[in-house]
């Protein structure tokens, strides 16, 4: 009698008990955050949105460096080397209205917004706006107090004049890098001394940039990188952290990701906050 010592052919059609069981997908809600790897483009990222598009769920993820691709819900994705399927996340019950604004104002809340003061606030650009909006935002409508753009101070002077402050229709403007004896102080100076008393109220920041108000720590910084001078402080900025920074595109989309990093008050320097808060209460005088 023979002994087969190599065992049964494993190219039969036989059932084998060796071979492991396919590894079945898990339903997986694409909760933000999420850092999942499609396994068609190997693209890595964490999830920041789940919407719909052409009639289907589709989740956009954003890479470590800040790109953002789109992907269609389903099977074909990995979580923690599991294989699943995305599905959309489980909708929650609406959160309590919150108490207090991002500014730490008490919340005010179905208040109709106010119809606009005759004073205003400038600011020097579209970031400090937009940053403006996020934090003091709420507070702003109830005030009715409209936020403007400056567009840089060079020209503050000209828009202060053409403007023709009055008791009643008053201009605080925010101004970047205001530190004794550069040139935004000295034109702060100047058309503070031309206004009628009492009429313009020019404030500002020690920072190159309102992007340095901003907490380091919310984008995981222990400080702000410093920049050499001659750069071009914001490309500077975008190469020391290792983020795009070929174009102004790049520029545009790392200020979508800081600004995405402020909650409220708590997430932006003192230096930036008190001023805010002074010309806030200046032109609602």
């Amino acid at each position: 009698m023979s002994h087969d010592r190599y065992g049964p052919d494993v190219l039969s059609a036989g059932p084998t008990r060796h071979h492991r069981p396919a590894r079945t997908s898990r339903d997986q809600p694409a909760e933000t955050g999420l850092v999942v790897e499609d396994v068609e483009t190997g693209w890595v990222g964490a999830v920041v949105r789940v919407e719909k598009s052409g009639g289907q769920h589709v989740v956009v993820l954003e890479d470590r460096r800040g790109r953002t691709r789109t992907f269609t819900l389903g099977p074909g994705f990995w979580v923690d080397g599991e294989p699943v399927v995305l599905v959309p996340p489980v909708t929650r019950a609406a959160p309590a209205r919150p108490a207090r604004t991002a500014s730490g104002s008490v919340a005010v809340h179905d208040a109709r917004a106010r119809v606009a003061r005759g004073s205003r606030i400038w600011v020097e650009g579209k970031h400090d706006a937009e940053l403006v909006e996020k934090v003091w935002g709420d507070d702003l409508r109830v005030e009715g107090v409209v936020v403007e753009l400056l567009e840089g101070v060079d020209h503050l002077a000209d828009a202060v004049r053409d403007f023709r402050p009055t008791a009643d229709r008053r201009i605080g403007v925010l101004v970047d890098h205001l530190v004794p004896g550069s040139k935004e102080s000295r034109i702060a100076a100047e058309v503070v001394r031309s206004a009628p008393a009492g009429t313009v109220l020019v404030l500002g920041h020690p920072y190159v940039d309102v992007w340095q108000a901003v907490r380091p720590e919310r984008l995981g910084l222990t400080a702000w990188p410093t920049i050499e001078r001659g750069t071009e402080w914001k490309r500077g900025i975008l190469r020391e952290l290792g983020w795009p920074a070929d174009d102004q595109a790049d520029v545009a989309r790392a200020w979508v990701r800081i600004l995405r990093s402020v909650r409220s008050y708590a997430d932006l320097e003192p230096s930036l906050l008190g001023r805010v808060e002074e010309l806030i209460d200046f032109v609602t005088a």
